[in-house]
């Protein structure tokens, strides 16, 4: 922990961005829990659940060939603060949803809010990289890791509470408010890098870092690795369990912000003892962790304590596997290409983020048991352990230093 407080306070740029993105995730994900809430009060069935937790990731896969131009064109500060300006709207406009014939606003709203979300996480972890470098790199990540896991699990952990307390209406004023003050940290905020004149059109630069990706086949293999993370999109999986085993337990808005809030737990501790002792040998490990963490998960779902328990563990590797396979995508690409490399990965990342959330909901209403829905994810980190360990046998891979 200490490591990272002597960061922080030695690039004051960092900092700032820090605590803005403190705020800004925590609003992001805030109001999840009153969305959900909605639907299940609304008495949707779980594909409809399902959909709107894709909807949470899917802008990301959609925009990600623009953004990533746009953030390699235009002033990080001057996006930064319009796609907030965006959730300000949207966050407020959720206020006038109130019946099941009112879905469809939500759907546009989610998509559109979680789009300038999606956004604002990429101009950032693109900004990144351009501050600091090597192993300081990797602890700014984790830093970052930390504080979006935080953020979104933590977020949701409070709201849950927040709503059974004082409704979803309240929830969506507070993060509307939260957002505005994101916005006025934005304004103070001081950023030195200049941004040159691209001569180049649009369509150009996509198909220049299409042609870097596709001739940089590690930097390919690394963005597919890094996707494998969005398999714990556990969303859709959370507030279905709520709705079908915790409800006679305890309310269900109140169910998922604690299974969330288990999870933060171990997402914060986990790169604390394990940051530092990362290397490329041991991320396989880390993967196997993983998928025996979410198998034990799957053993216990339908028991709301032991689900409790079983979600640390699941959050324990999460962080540091984000971390570090990000930071070694950053570290093999060159940095003329962040911003756009950056937005495909977050593409892929963010698709299958979706595709997981889709699945649950499909599997669900085929029947399927949500305890074998969490196994299948714990088998496709098994898979991606050994995808990364091809990915060492043919391909140089360079130690983080």
């Amino acid at each position: 922990m200490k490591r990272y407080w002597v960061l922080l306070q030695n690039f004051p740029l960092l900092r700032r961005l820090s605590l803005i993105q403190l705020i800004a995730y925590f609003g992001a994900w805030f109001s999840n829990v009153a969305i959900y809430t909605l639907l299940i009060q609304m008495e949707v069935d779980a594909t409809i659940i399902a959909f709107v937790a894709a909807l949470h990731f899917l802008p990301g896969v959609l925009q990600a060939p623009l953004s990533g131009v746009i953030i390699d064109r235009i002033s990080p500060k001057r996006l930064l603060i319009f796609l907030t300006v965006i959730e300000i709207v949207c966050t407020l406009l959720l206020l006038s949803i109130d019946t099941i014939q009112m879905l469809w606003l939500l759907y546009i709203l989610v998509f559109i809010r979680m789009g300038a979300s999606s956004f604002h996480f990429t101009v950032e972890m693109s900004l990144l990289p351009r501050i600091v470098e090597g192993k300081v790199l990797q602890a700014a990540n984790e830093i970052h890791s930390i504080i979006w896991s935080l953020s979104y699990t933590l977020g949701m952990a409070l709201s849950g509470m927040f709503v059974y307390w004082l409704g979803t209406s309240s929830a969506f004023l507070l993060d509307a408010g939260l957002f505005a003050l994101v916005l006025l940290l934005l304004k103070g905020l001081h950023i030195d890098l200049k941004v040159e004149k691209v001569k180049i059109g649009f369509t150009a630069m996509m198909a220049d870092a299409y042609n870097y990706i596709r001739t940089h086949k590690i930097v390919f293999h690394l963005m597919l690795l890094h996707a494998v993370i969005g398999l714990t999109a556990f969303d859709a999986l959370v507030a279905l369990s709520a709705k079908y085993y915790y409800s006679n337990v305890i309310a269900v808005s109140m169910a998922i912000g604690l299974v969330h809030a288990s999870r933060a737990i171990g997402l914060v501790i986990g790169p604390m003892v394990l940051g530092h002792r990362m290397n490329n040998r041991r991320l396989r490990y880390l993967l196997i962790a993983e998928a025996v963490a979410i198998a034990l998960w799957a053993m216990v779902l339908s028991d709301f304590y032991l689900s409790l328990a079983a979600s640390v563990l699941v959050g324990f590797v999460t962080t540091t596997l984000w971390s570090y396979t990000y930071t070694l995508l950053q570290h093999h690409t060159k940095e003329e290409y962040y911003g756009r490399v950056i937005a495909y990965n977050d593409m892929i990342f963010l698709g299958v983020g979706t595709l997981t959330s889709l699945m649950i909901g499909y599997l669900a209403k085929l029947n399927y048991s949500l305890e074998s829905i969490t196994m299948i994810l714990a088998v496709l980190f098994l898979i991606a352990s050994g995808y990364y360990g091809w990915i060492r046998n043919h391909f140089a891979l360079e130690e983080i230093e």
